[in-house]
């Protein structure tokens, strides 16, 4: 049987896409995944109604698109053990590893593949996550719309022009939410701090960012706007903002972003040698 989409792996990234595409209308039927541990496959057969087998050839076979979904260390390993299967199909193949460049796909897959590699981000797993695609040249616009549509499944999506921006994308939405969990911790400490319990200061710091995050979102105003906009002059804001400049803030959160763009960088390398 024909199956249009292959999972090359069914952990939290793969489960979340497929949670996502069977929401939005794709049959259970059209899906495979491979997993080698058996728990794993028993669980999305049992919560998604997909087929599974344990090993990645097998998942391949007849499948239109492939979405590699493994961790980078396996994905030499893997990407080689499905080559001959993926070029004789023609398949779409969807990466969404990361760290892994195209150029090193390519290596162990053969040329002439179409491939798409992605960076989604730790919320898709809840269907609130944004991901950045970058497409080998060549890829169709038919390519680039079914992966479109298959990462869509977990929240907005965005096309970067140059491979080289996705350690960027890496650094900024990548590792993104651990900026903001970090900052949700801060805020929950220094209202414990300050004499809140535990509970109501939690509470206060994740629906301030998750109501700080949907209006920047749904506002026409661009965050700084929005900022002075809470920020009256001579105000308990205003205090808090200047103390926040006073230590640097920008630069801090500049040096970070920047780190982590080259630590992507240096991964990528690291995994093109295996």
């Amino acid at each position: 049987m024909t199956r249009q989409i292959a999972f090359v792996g069914g952990g939290n990234m793969a489960t979340g896409l497929i949670g996502g595409l069977i929401a939005r209308g794709t049959p259970p039927s059209s899906i495979v995944v491979a997993d080698p541990e058996a728990s794993q496959r028993s669980r999305l057969e049992h919560d998604y109604g997909v087929t599974t087998v344990a090993d990645a050839p097998a998942a391949v076979v007849g499948a239109r698109t492939v979405v590699l979904a493994v961790k980078p260390q396996q994905m030499a390993q893997v990407a080689r053990s499905i080559a001959g299967l993926v070029a004789a199909a023609g398949a779409l193949v969807i990466s969404v590893a990361a760290g892994i460049r195209l150029q090193d796909l390519v290596r162990w897959l053969g040329p002439g593949v179409p491939l798409i590699r992605t960076m989604p981000n730790r919320p898709a797993l809840i269907g609130a996550g944004i991901t950045a695609l970058y497409a080998l040249p060549g890829v169709d616009a038919a390519s680039r719309q079914t992966a479109e549509t298959i990462l869509a499944a977990c929240g907005p999506t965005v096309w970067v022009p140059d491979e080289s921006q996705l350690d960027v994308v890496t650094a900024v939405s990548g590792s993104g939410p651990a900026y903001f969990f970090l900052l949700i911790e801060c805020l929950e400490a220094a209202g414990i701090e300050l004499g809140l319990d535990p509970a109501t200061a939690r509470r206060l710091a994740v629906e301030t960012a998750r109501g700080s995050g949907r209006m920047a979102a749904e506002a026409a105003e661009s965050p700084a706007e929005l900022r002075a906009q809470v920020t009256s002059q001579g105000g308990t804001t205003a205090a808090a903002l200047e103390v926040l400049e006073a230590a640097g803030v920008r630069g801090i959160f500049a040096a970070a972003v920047a780190a982590g763009a080259r630590r992507s960088a240096a991964l990528a390398q690291e995994f093109g040698t295996l």
